[in-house]
């Protein structure tokens, strides 16, 4: 978000510095024991962006009331049973997390932190549970204070606008999906044009995240979050749109049937493509207009027995009109998004904001079952290790385990992220030992504490803006938060902080122990579990009587595409071929769910071959496997050839038209190397 070691990342520095020393000055004032508290929540909910600071800092305020109440209302029947307490918190943990990994929004963080916080209010009370309501009282009001001091600062010190960054990644998102469409429309192609263009999936998803801090802007009036998603919902179109013109032109090319007019109408549109950012919405949209009207005047008539080339050209015409209007369609809303007024910017802008509502996401309950798990295994098992050594700081480790796989659960590779927190955790011990015994004790006052801090603190600071350091710099800055470091008068205990850091270390290695037992084949699960969901949505939506959702289907398929994205990635495996699949799954889903509409309005005589072959798609996706993927039964082939025959002979032509672009699409999706279907008529017959 911010340029590594520029202008905006001293600033983030300074406001964070800021931040946390007010906090401890509060906390100092009104008498808390624990005031690093304060200090490490303020630098936790540090965000460069003035929206997403307040939006995180309430989603933390409403976790930590929520566990700071577990936590009372637990301890006090359990206190004499810690096997039962154990479980408790252990499940506790597991519900939290269960939760916010089916959120998958920046919400989530409420309900991890609601877990964590239990645990970290409990574990230390165990020998004290009469305390308990006194403990979690003190730690919600330091929490707190370290909250509202950063939200405080970073909202209003300069603030840099949710808003602001949001409308400058539409336009670059913009701008590369009309490159990308340009690009798709040359007769040659650049093959990695298809690997660029599911990045889209990456942007649809990270406006989607963008989008949940947008209610607490406070830089300038927030975009309102249904243009968003409408946004989001007319990218979406883009990516089976693109694929599917780029498919017919190759198509055409290789047939080598000559059309003069088809390349003057590419030619034509791949230059409106690169001028369309420069346009307003009165020249955009009559050219979208022209060109949309050249294509409808250029589709080829269904009939009786329509030629193959005939049945590709009218596919690739219908397509491309499709993605001219989608692509005028962005950028009106973008527009829109750019407005202070909530008027509509335009008729067309006005259509697609009428009554839009969320976007449907993918949720990996077998994902979500699996964190759980792993946050339940590590607190019950960590706290009987700790019981049966008599560690006194062992509650430490086990807090800290407990915290990390609660965060990291939704991680693709939650091994990497603890590995670079233990280096950094180290280097803090050892560098709070130089602060705590070599410059603490010669410190008088609280201005001299914040000053001997600010050099370690800024410069951390800045580091946490670069995602190559970020990684050590957070868990080095958490260290100084220790309470050696951050106290109301200097404690020393030389002991007592070796064996604090100790018990940090021996945490985050107990960690990374429970989740390498526990998550072996986590990543290849993942992508199994992401891949078998999508083809059970094509079978099931294959079996369905009812109208189609098709902008939910492609909102949860594009949303599995980010999803698997990371996890081949970290799995080593090329995403060439997974994501492949899951584009054409995509593609396959619209053409069933075109169909489905399409049945509606026919009787059940004249749209029994369509269910016949809604029927066959539906068993071959319900049988696939990830691990052996089987190819379509050539029944399946015919079925369809047999529904292209009949669609062409209905005698409502609109019928002919979408059954022959419907069946077409699933042709093509599901048996690309076939050769052209054989004469309508003898299929038919």
């Amino acid at each position: 978000m911010t340029k590594r070691f520029g202008f905006d990342a001293a600033l983030f520095s300074v406001k964070a510095y800021l931040a946390a020393i007010l906090a401890v000055y509060i906390a100092l004032s009104i008498g808390l024991d624990r005031p690093y508290w304060a200090f490490l929540t303020s630098y936790i909910v540090a965000q460069p962006l003035a929206g997403a600071v307040v939006s995180k800092a309430m989603f933390r305020v409403v976790g930590t009331f929520i566990g700071a109440a577990a936590a009372v209302f637990m301890v006090p029947p359990l206190a004499h049973s810690p096997e039962l307490l154990t479980l408790a918190i252990g499940g506790w943990l597991a519900i939290c997390v269960f939760v916010s990994l089916l959120d998958r929004t920046p919400r989530s963080y409420a309900s991890v932190l609601a877990g964590y916080t239990a645990v970290l209010i409990v574990l230390p009370s165990v020998d004290t549970p009469q305390l308990i309501f006194t403990t979690a009282s003190l730690r919600v009001q330091e929490i707190t204070i370290g909250i509202l001091c950063g939200s405080f600062v970073h909202a209003l010190v300069f603030p840099q606008s949710v808003s602001a960054f949001m409308l400058q990644r539409v336009t670059a998102i913009l701008t590369d999906a009309e490159r990308w469409s340009r690009d798709s429309l040359a007769v040659d192609a650049d093959p990695a044009i298809d690997g660029e263009r599911r990045r889209l999936a990456m942007d649809v998803t990270e406006l989607q995240q963008l989008s949940i801090h947008l209610p607490y802007e406070s830089t300038r009036i927030a975009p309102r979050i249904r243009t968003v998603r409408a946004l989001q919902d007319q990218l979406s179109l883009i990516m089976p749109l693109g694929a599917a013109v780029a498919d017919r032109i190759a198509q055409l090319h290789e047939a080598g049937i000559p059309h003069p007019d088809i390349a003057r109408l590419l030619d034509d549109t791949r230059d409106w493509f690169a001028r369309l950012g420069q346009m307003d919405i009165a020249a955009r949209t009559t050219e979208a207009d022209a060109l949309r009207a050249r294509c409808a005047a250029l589709e080829p008539p269904v009939r009786a027995a329509t030629p193959w080339h005939d049945i590709i050209l009218l596919s690739l015409l219908s397509r491309l009109s499709t993605l001219i209007a989608a692509h005028r369609d962005c950028r009106d809303l973008a527009e829109q998004l750019e407005s202070p007024s909530t008027r509509p910017v335009s008729a067309r802008a006005a259509e697609l904001l009428e009554g839009r509502r969320g976007r449907e996401v993918h949720r990996d309950y077998g994902g979500a079952v699996r964190g759980a798990l792993g946050a339940f295994a590590t607190i019950v098992f960590g706290c009987y290790l700790w019981i049966m050594s008599g560690w006194h700081d062992g509650s430490t480790a086990i807090m800290l385990a407990g915290v990390f796989t609660a965060l990291f659960a939704s991680a693709p590779d939650p091994l990497a992220p603890l590995r670079t927190f233990f280096v950094g955790t180290f280097v803090a011990v050892l560098l709070g030992m130089v602060y705590g015994f070599v410059l603490m004790p010669r410190l008088d006052g609280y201005l001299q504490f914040a000053a001997t801090m600010a050099p370690m603190l800024l410069m951390l600071g800045m580091l946490m803006q670069s995602p190559r350091y970020a990684g050590v710099a957070m868990p080095m800055l958490l260290g100084l938060g220790s309470p050696v470091l951050v106290a109301n008068e200097y404690v020393g205990g030389f002991a007592s902080c070796i064996n604090g850091g100790i018990a940090q270390l021996v945490g985050i290695i107990y960690a990374i122990i429970m989740i390498r037992l526990l998550n072996s084949t986590g990543a290849q699960a993942a992508i199994r579990r992401t891949i078998r969901a999508g083809w059970g949505d094509i079978a099931e939506r294959s079996n369905l009587m009812g109208p189609p959702d098709v902008r939910a289907w492609i909102n949860r398929m594009l949303d599995r595409i980010a999803h698997l994205a990371p996890r081949l990635a970290m799995a080593g495996r090329s995403p060439g071929k997974p994501l492949y699949d899951a584009l054409r799954d995509l593609r396959t889903g619209i053409a069933i769910g075109e169909l489905r509409e399409l049945r509606l309005g026919m009787s059940p005589e004249r749209s029994a071959p369509l269910t016949a072959v809604l029927a066959s798609v539906g068993d071959y996706y319900r049988g696939l496997e990830p691990d052996r993927p089987a190819p379509a039964d050539p029944r399946l082939l015919h079925e369809i050839d047999v529904a292209l025959g009949a669609v062409q002979h209905d005698e409502d032509p609109a019928v002919g038209r979408s059954g022959v672009l419907s069946l077409y699409s699933l042709r093509r999706n599901i048996f690309p190397e076939a050769p052209p279907m054989a004469d309508p008529e003898r299929v038919a017959a």
